[in-house]
Order: C-alpha cells, then structure tokens, then sequence
C-alpha cells in the first residue's frame, strides 16, 4: 500500500507537471443508493492534502438530474465528508445553460424533483410543468380512473404553445407523462388539438440522462431515464411510423458532457490546460464508452487542428458551437472500469463477445461500436482506481 505522505508528493508532482484530471462517477462508483462505498473515502482521502483540499482538479460528472447542482454537492459532502462545491459538480442537465437560443422559449418539463427551479437556474424563462399541463388540460390523462374528472372542467387560464420539450429525467407516472408528452409533439405544442400525425417538423427534444439501468441499493441495476426514453421512442414511432429525433442528448456519455466537465477541471487548474483526464465508471455503455468517445474527439483535435476560429463539436443528438478559447486542450482521457456498479466483472467485456443490437444497451443515437466500450483499465473499486492512477503518474515523473 502506498503511504500517504508519498501519494501526496506524487500527485502535487502530476498535477503541477503533469496536469492530471479526475472525473468521477458517483452511483456505483461512490455511492450505492445512499450508502457510500467503502472504497470512495479511502480513494478520496489520498487525494487531499492536510487541509482537506484536492490536491488537483477533481469533478464528479453524474447522469440524475433530479435536484439543484449545488444541493448535489451538499449531498456529495455530507455523505463523502469532505467539502465538495457546486462547481465541481456536473449533473446530465448542467451543459442546458449553454443553450441560450432556447431559454426564451416555451418549454415542457419532465422529471422528478424541482423542476421549475432547476430549469430557472439553467436560464430558461417559460416553463410548464406536467402538473401545469394535466391541471389545464384534466382531459388527457385517462389511464388512471381515480382522476379522471368527474364534471366538465373549466379554466380561464391559457396556456402559451408550447416549443419545446425537456426531460430531465424518469417521471414518477410514466403513463401520464407518456400520455401528455405524445399530446403535445401531435399538437405541435397545443395539446388541446386534434392530432396531427402528418406534422412536417418535429418539436425539438432535448433529453438528459440516457442511462438505460443504474445502480442502487438493489441487488442487480434499476430502470433510469433511458428506460423511460425508450418507451416514449416506441409509442411515437408506433403512432407516427417516425422516429423521434432529439434536438439534444444530454449526459453521459455526449461529447458535451464531457467537453463541459473538462472546462470545470481547467478552471480548478488556473484555466491551465490539462495532459491526462482520467474518467472513472461503472457502466460500459455510459462512462466507458462517454470517455473513449472522448479520447477520440481529443486525438482528433490534436492531430487534425483546424484552420479556423471555431469548431463544430457533435455530440449524441447535437450540434453545436464553441470558440476556440472554450476547447478542450487534454491530451487524451483514460477510461477506467470499476467492479462496484452496473459492471458485473463476471460478464466478458465487449472484446471477449460479439456483441448484437440485441445486447447493446446504449441509446439509439450512439452506434455500436465494440471498441469504445473497451476500458483503458479495470479494476476492482475507486480506491484501485486511485492507486492506478497515481502509479501511472509516478512512471512519467
């Protein structure tokens, strides 16, 4: 075991020289359900000085989005017991501030939590929440016979249309949110309308978090917002004969996610950039595959820099802009897989299989690509991880 006085000097070494970044995961990497992992304060622990500061750039990047950035990392303190702030927190939404054409407009809000306020924080200015929705329009949702309105219902309030739509995660009744969400993109954003399957442009959709299970406390992964995301998919193609496009796909493992926490580590390091991201997860298809995808776009952008002011990044279901001063400059991001989570180390990793459509657990904007679900490194919880990566700066020095 590594001594702690030595780990230190080895990290202040990596992180004044070398630059390192770490971007950890928190459920089944930190965290199961509520409970803390064992392994995370021990982790944690070696990379924090005597006063309890990391001793370089760290970011937890997780897909929920159901609550406030910085009641996240008030969470994140009480349980890790160590001081986490805001700003070193990345949730599947957080990126939404950056979409500015978008925060005048008006738009439907899906989740759990306070999701009013969350999009408020985010900067958007007009929102409806499905409460809102069901409340002026009580019509819509029959499926549960309980609330379905017993008189003619009358409301001299009206709703503006609707441009938008934001999911910021999974509803606790999937059938109303279903219901409301297929009403309003039939509509066009007037829900009160006969539908209209033959509409010649789709609302836009923007989506966080694509995780199709996560882990909590139960022995074997949950449904999350993937899950939801898929049954929505189903029932427009099944009423449409279309797919449902998404405007933007949020969260791991999107290029933006990613391009959006490594900014939060360059300004944890004097806005220096950094050589090594170290990206630690539990789950192939998002931490795994978000951080080789990543690594990608980096060797892509130091092998084939381009002649103009401004490159185009293209994440899962998005486009956007960025300005040359906002890009990332790391030289490459290390994927590490631990065995504490969603991976069960039991199953073959994607090298050791054929993998079909079937078995690919990943949205459907994301191909299959068996390589990008390949981790640099596996080991056995976030305290090997640690330790790995401190032997692995310890070799350059």
């Amino acid at each position: 075991m590594w001594s702690r006085g030595f780990l230190q000097q080895v990290v202040r070494h990596a992180s004044t020289v070398r630059q390192v970044g770490v971007l950890f995961d928190v459920d089944g990497v930190l965290l199961r359900g509520g409970s803390v992992i064992p392994a995370a304060q021990r982790a944690l622990r070696k990379l924090v000085d005597r006063n309890h500061n990391f001793l370089f750039p760290v970011v937890f990047v997780t897909n929920a989005g159901s609550c406030l950035r910085h009641h996240k990392a008030q969470q994140l303190s009480h349980l890790l017991d160590m001081q986490i702030t805001p700003e070193q927190v990345v949730l599947s939404h957080s990126p939404l501030q950056m979409m500015k054409s978008f925060h005048n407009k008006c738009v439907l809000v899906s989740g759990q939590g306070p999701v009013t306020q969350i999009a408020h924080t985010l900067g958007f200015q007009k929102v409806v929440t499905m409460e809102q929705l069901s409340e002026h329009h009580p019509l819509l949702d029959m499926v549960d016979h309980s609330r379905r309105p017993t008189s003619t219902p009358s409301s001299s309030r009206i709703l503006p249309q609707i441009q938008a739509i934001i999911l910021f995660g999974e509803p606790v009744r999937w059938e109303t949110n279903l219901q409301l969400i297929t009403d309003v993109l039939l509509t066009n954003g007037r829900p009160g309308c006969v539908y209209d399957t033959q509409l010649l442009a789709q609302m836009p959709v923007l989506a966080c978090n694509m995780d199709l299970l996560w882990m909590a406390d139960a022995p074997s992964p949950r449904f999350g917002h993937g899950m939801f995301l898929l049954c929505l998919e189903s029932v427009y193609k099944k009423l449409t004969g279309q797919d449902l496009e998404y405007e933007m796909v949020l969260g791991k493992p999107s290029l933006l996610t990613y391009q959006y926490a490594e900014q939060l580590l360059c300004q944890q390091n004097q806005n220096h950039k950094l050589s090594t991201v170290y990206a630690v997860g539990d789950n192939l298809m998002t931490d795994i595959y978000g951080a080789n995808l990543y690594n990608r776009y980096l060797a892509k952008h130091h092998t084939d820099m381009m002649s103009s002011t401004k490159l185009v990044v293209q994440g899962t279901g998005t486009q956007t802009m960025m300005a040359e001063e906002e890009l990332p400059f790391a030289a490459q991001c290390c994927s590490i897989l631990v065995c504490t989570g969603v991976y069960n180390p039991h199953s073959p990793l994607p090298g050791d299989q054929n993998i079909s459509e079937m078995m690919f657990h990943g949205h459907k904007d994301l191909k299959l690509e068996p390589d990008l679900m390949e981790p640099s490194h596996v080991v056995e919880d976030v305290e090997a991880a640690v330790d790995l990566m401190l032997q692995q700066e310890s070799s350059k020095t």
